[in-house]
């Protein structure tokens, strides 16, 4: 799709199959004259002789005057319409096949199929909103709770872009009073901000963006699910402890060990908070090329987990640790870590005494296994009889300790935002830098220059040295 090819007129359907209503958008210079071609209103009055923001009844006509449906349209002029071009919504019923002539109507009087996103292109490209709330559009058709709503919402009515808004306004004045410093540098009567305010404003500038940079972690955990890797020896259980919190058969369970080969994974709601689960293969010595290509991904995927579940067979639970302490504790550094004693349902009633609670399960461990931290979680359990499951979801919520966002919190979850803020933090720490070794005016303001452009990629926009020196002139009077 041509980015610039926006002055034909699109149509497209905007509802999902199946509803009883189809809805067809149509957008561009020639949506309501193509409209009236195939649309006979019950007044007799054309969509063109109406006015904006009314809703007319009346039949989609084929040229040979066969009706195809009674339907509504919804009349939008420009610019006050979601792409900014006069726009037609068309509201039939959901038949599959209604919404097809509708569409092969339109495309015979001249309009073009869509393209994925192109109204929201459109609606970008004529400034009805920037990049970051475009983007946003796409975020909250996938919102799947409550919280990735209101991130994707907040977004899309400019609370991002708003916060990015009042930094631009800081950095053009840091910028500003440093194109002063330059340009009167030889003239001493003359006052501006002296180093200990630009260092001042850099700092609350730097403050600022580290914060959004830090949000992305949790914005990401919110948008993609906190990642939980399922880890353990061959023939532990993690499979059943998958199929288990999942309430499916998801991963398939087997006596044989090695059964699982490659990565599964799927999701899951707790608590309001989205789990992305990654049952991992076996981790054990083997010559076998694939298991070991699946092993090697089942690391791959416990370094970048949040939460690991560490699925040990309770009835040689020893045994195991010891043989896969040393490659899994420490890549479990800040992290959090559940040991999950599986099997539980095997143990002896002596043993299932001792393994009675919490405590008892880590003092068991610990008398074998001093170098265990207590930092450890240690739960024991039973995946195939789902005995103690509750448990083991309660801490899975109270390790994400995810925030309760309001719909006015700026989080960052787009990888392109947390990029380029990244880029910018970078930025800003060089002003900073600058600044503190006395660096000239020309060499910092390069920076800021640097630190304005990764922002303006976040919202679409470029700084240029116009607006600078209108910045200038703006808050300054200079010539008097």
């Amino acid at each position: 799709m041509n980015i610039l090819q926006t002055e034909d007129t699109i149509c497209a359907i905007a509802t999902a199959q199946g509803g009883a209503i189809g809805t067809i958008r149509v957008s561009g210079p020639e949506a309501i004259t193509l409209t009236d071609r195939i649309f006979k209103p019950v007044s007799g009055k054309p969509l063109a002789e109406r006015a904006p923001y009314t809703l007319t009844f009346g039949h989609i006509l084929t040229p040979e005057g066969e009706i195809i449906d009674e339907v509504l349209v919804s009349l939008f002029r420009a610019p006050y319409s979601y792409t900014g071009q006069d726009s037609t919504e068309i509201s039939c019923h959901g038949s599959s096949y209604i919404l097809q002539q509708v569409m092969q109507l339109l495309i015979r009087q001249g309009c073009r199929a869509a393209g994925p996103g192109e109204y929201t292109q459109r609606a970008f490209l004529n400034g009805k909103m920037d990049l970051s709330q475009a983007e946003a559009v796409a975020d909250l058709i996938a919102s799947t709770s409550a919280a990735t709503h209101r991130m994707a919402m907040n977004q899309m009515r400019g609370g991002f872009s708003r916060e990015l808004a009042v930094l631009r306004d800081k950095l053009l004045h840091l910028t500003s009073l440093m194109e002063l410093e330059l340009d009167f540098s030889d003239h001493e009567e003359l006052e501006f901000a002296d180093r200990s305010e630009l260092e001042d404003i850099a700092r609350q500038i730097e403050q600022v963006i580290h914060h959004l940079v830090d949000t992305f972690s949790v914005g990401n955990a919110l948008k993609n699910g906190v990642p939980v890797a399922i880890v353990g020896e061959t023939n532990a259980g993690k499979s059943t402890l998958l199929n288990a919190l999942l309430n499916e058969e998801r991963a398939i369970v087997s006596d044989i060990h090695g059964t699982t080969r490659d990565v599964i994974e799927d999701t899951m709601n707790l608590g309001g908070i989205t789990f992305r689960f990654i049952d991992t293969a076996g981790i054990r010595e083997t010559t076998d090329t694939i298991e070991s290509l699946g092993i090697e991904r089942s690391f791959q995927k416990l370094d970048q987990a949040d939460i690991v579940l560490w699925v040990i067979d309770a009835t040689c639970a020893e045994e195991q640790y010891r043989q896969l302490a040393d490659k899994i504790l420490p890549r479990c550094e800040g992290k959090h870590l559940v040991i999950v004693l599986n099997k539980a349902d095997l143990l002896s009633s002596a043993d299932m005494d001792t393994a009675a609670s919490k405590d008892a399960q880590f003092d068991r461990l610990k008398v074998a296994l001093p170098d265990l931290s207590e930092d450890v979680c240690v739960l024991s359990l039973s995946a195939k009889q789902k005995e103690g499951l509750s448990q083991l979801q309660k801490q899975l919520v109270d390790f994400a300790a995810l925030p309760d966002l309001s719909q006015n919190d700026v989080v960052v979850s787009n990888i392109r935002h947390y990029e380029a803020l990244s880029h910018a933090l970078e930025a800003i720490h060089r002003v900073q830098d600058g600044l503190a070794m006395q660096l000239s005016g020309d060499l910092v303001s390069q920076d800021l220059r640097e630190c304005l452009y990764h922002l303006g990629e976040i919202v679409g926009g470029t700084i240029e040295t116009d607006e600078v020196l209108g910045n200038i002139f703006k808050h300054f009077c200079i010539g008097k």
